[in-house]
């Protein structure tokens, strides 16, 4: 199972739409806020994905919650913009709260800047953003669920 995760698009759709594209294994397709008004634009561009949304700090008129839980393929992942957890200053409350909800995946955004990381147990992905990115570098992650474990990877646009 390919799971692939945005965040940060500040409104470029046509980048995300780039990406699903060169994922065609990547059913489950997470959006980890800031541009959700265009992201949500995403589940009817392409009807045979499953998407999951949070809503960021710029997303202003968003009804979308900010964090959220899903069980996917065995494995409980928490998905949230970070923001309400400083994750700018420390990802320890964002990890914390996993560990409380036995998460195995946390995926969080915000920071712009791609991380990978392993606390305990729990996968950390940071996807970064895929219009704003850190130094120019714009990014989004593919995470692979198989029989010999989780594997995420962060990829340069």
């Amino acid at each position: 199972m390919r799971l692939l995760v945005m965040s940060d698009s500040h409104s470029r759709l046509s980048v995300m739409e780039r990406i699903i594209e060169s994922q065609p294994d990547a059913k489950d397709i997470f959006f980890l806020g800031d541009g959700i008004a265009q992201a949500e634009q995403l589940e009817y561009i392409y009807s045979d994905r499953k998407f999951y949304f949070v809503s960021g700090n710029c997303d202003f008129s968003s009804t979308q919650k900010t964090t959220d839980f899903i069980t996917l393929a065995q494995n409980k992942i928490m998905f949230t913009h970070g923001h309400e957890y400083s994750v700018k200053r420390s990802i320890d409350k964002l990890v914390e709260t996993a560990k409380c909800n036995k998460v195995k995946i946390v995926l969080y955004g915000h920071t712009h800047c791609a991380y990978t990381g392993y606390f305990g147990g729990i996968h950390v992905v940071n996807p970064g953003s895929v219009s704003r990115g850190v130094d120019g570098k714009c990014t989004y992650a593919v995470i692979d669920i198989t029989d010999k474990g989780i594997i995420p990877l962060i990829i340069t646009i």
